[in-house]
């Protein structure tokens, strides 16, 4: 088949892409549950941020080799002909990257759609309240549903909205509510329905196929541990006050969900120390300090590859793909 310089430039792209997430995702695949175990040794906080990276790493590193290295090297070194000849493998590799992408914005697409609809029938059967506890600086728009469900929920990205059902309102102490309610603003401080909308959004190693499980799992562990410790804030009193709540929504349900992680949950609230904020600013430089190790390490890889020797490279390389 031929194809025209920018249709060319979009397929080899694509196929690009393809392999070398294929590549990374079975490398992070072959890791992920020692990360998952080696995380269970850090802060909730910290373990949280490095699962999500692990999971995002597939589709930005390769993401980062098109942009950084396939388009330099074919706007370079590729002669503007009308029409060029693409074999029938990189087109099929194209297809699977083009798959690829439709699957996982179809994905993300239809939960947000999913949420954006949520959110819209509590409004419309619901109300707005201000709900005892809510003493942060950071405003929250609440509202409180009908309905035998237990509801607690916080909704949205751009704009989170707090969904509470009113028999959860009513089965829990103002204790338990201020510290579910802190919990909750915890999630949005953090910006954890942004991340999980990452998540959807993120390709799984092939088409049609999820993501690493063990590393979302993991992920959503520890955003609730963090999310648990950043409510508690080192008080054994709300700490006891959050697993209590946690138990008394469970029970107001058949369905609780994941009983184990929920029993983890509460036995960590129960046992273990909270958190102490010295202990937590401590903690804190690390990510940065790896952050920016990361920053230069990339900056001098870019700048390796834009040499002239390493782009006739990549340029060969591209020549046999379309072959």
């Amino acid at each position: 088949m031929t194809l025209s310089y920018l249709p060319r430039l979009l397929c080899i792209s694509l196929a690009t892409f393809f392999l070398v997430h294929l590549a990374l995702g079975i490398l992070v695949s072959l890791i992920a549950r020692r990360a998952a175990r080696l995380c269970e040794r850090i802060r909730p906080r910290v373990a949280a941020r490095c699962l999500l990276m692990l999971r995002l790493l597939p589709a930005a590193g390769a993401a980062f080799i098109v942009v950084a290295v396939c388009l330099p090297s074919y706007l370079c070194l590729e002669p503007e002909a009308p029409t060029e000849r693409v074999g029938a493998g990189c087109l099929l590799v194209a297809l699977l990257g083009t798959a690829l992408w439709s699957v996982s914005i179809a994905r993300g697409l239809r939960a947000a759609a999913g949420s954006r609809n949520f959110l819209r029938r509590c409004q419309r059967v619901g109300r707005p309240a201000r709900l005892p506890g809510e003493n942060s600086d950071v405003s929250m728009d609440a509202w409180i549903v009908d309905g035998a469900a237990p509801l607690l929920a916080l909704g949205g990205i751009v704009r989170p909205r707090l969904v509470i059902s009113r028999g959860v309102v009513s089965a829990l102490s103002a204790e338990q509510l201020a510290a579910a309610l802190r919990h909750e603003r915890a999630h949005w401080t953090a910006r954890d329905n942004l991340k999980r909308l990452c998540i959807l959004l993120t390709p799984g190693i092939l088409p049609f196929a999820g993501g690493s499980r063990t590393l979302e799992l993991g992920w959503r562990k520890f955003a609730e541990w963090a999310a648990d410790d950043r409510a508690v804030a080192g008080s054994a009193r709300r700490s006891l006050a959050l697993a209590a709540a946690l138990v008394r929504v469970a029970r107001m349900t058949a369905d609780a969900g994941d009983t184990d992680q929920l029993a983890a949950r509460v036995d960590r609230l129960l046992r273990e120390a909270p958190p102490s904020p010295a202990s937590e600013w401590a903690a804190g430089p690390r990510p940065i300090l790896a952050l920016g190790a990361i920053m230069l390490m990339t900056a001098s890889l870019i700048v390796a590859i834009l040499q002239p020797a390493a782009l006739y490279s990549v340029h060969v390389a591209l020549e046999h793909l379309v072959e």
